[in-house]
């Protein structure tokens, strides 16, 4: 697909996100990997700020960044940590530069094991308003360039916009009341991920995809599925143990 045709498909997706049963987790998770496909990185993971201001994980491209991400959290540092204290971008971060490992030892070795070279971090803000931040990781030595920088940055800045919008739409009593909702739902989704990666013997990036993909073809919110099949609801020996797109 071509890049303007990827462009035009996050735009729909933005507009989408303005309807009554908007799914944020489903939502962040295709920015999460639009990110990947548009500035041709690596892996991406979405950090937003909870209500008490702590960053949570609330998607990633896949298994291993989002426990990345989490492992940077756990120990309060990384580009995204920072990124979000600042509301800064942090671009072409060399991981496997000294002074890197200097200031971030916990992550820097551990994203190195994962594989990854250098890393970036775009604040999801608006107007001076910081809610979150975008990940973006590479495995070979390439720079994001003033370009790429750029247009994550919009793609940081619409889907921002589109989770400001959301929760005024909402109505919500707090601020983030909808992203405890979501931070709440990711923790039954990943309960659910692992009963279906050990149901099936396959591993958690096969179980989720399987999982989304069933639920979109049968209009599911991801978060209500997940709900259901945790409380048993749900037989699970519906959804086909292979994604079909």
């Amino acid at each position: 697909m071509a890049r303007e045709q990827q462009l035009t498909q996050v735009f729909v997706e933005v507009a989408d996100s303005l309807i009554d049963d908007f799914d944020l987790i489903d939502f962040l998770q295709r920015l999460s990997e639009r990110c990947v496909e548009l500035l041709d990185v690596a892996a991406c993971g979405v950090l937003l700020a909870d209500e008490h201001d702590v960053l949570q994980v609330l998607a990633a491209s896949d298994e291993d960044t989002r426990l990345l991400e989490l492992f940077a959290l756990q120990n309060n540092q990384g580009p995204c940590v920072e990124c979000y204290r600042s509301g800064q971008p942090r671009t072409n971060i060399n991981l496997t530069d000294p002074g890197v490992a200097e200031a971030w030892p916990q992550f820097t070795p551990e994203a190195r094991q994962s594989g990854f070279v250098s890393t970036n971090a775009i604040p999801m803000r608006l107007r001076g308003k910081v809610i979150g931040a975008l990940g973006l990781f590479q495995t070979i030595d390439r720079d994001l360039s003033e370009a790429d920088t750029a247009l994550a940055q919009a793609l940081a800045d619409v889907a921002t916009i589109a989770i400001l919008q959301q929760r005024t739409l909402a109505h919500s009593e707090t601020e983030r009341s909808q992203l405890q909702y979501a931070l709440t739902s990711r923790i039954v989704l990943e309960q659910v991920k692992g009963i279906l990666a050990e149901r099936w013997h396959v591993t958690t990036d096969e179980a989720f995809a399987a999982f989304r993909a069933y639920a979109r073809a049968h209009h599911h919110q991801l978060s209500v599925l997940a709900r259901r099949i945790a409380d048993g609801e749900f037989d699970t020996a519906q959804i086909p143990r292979t994604a079909h797109h």
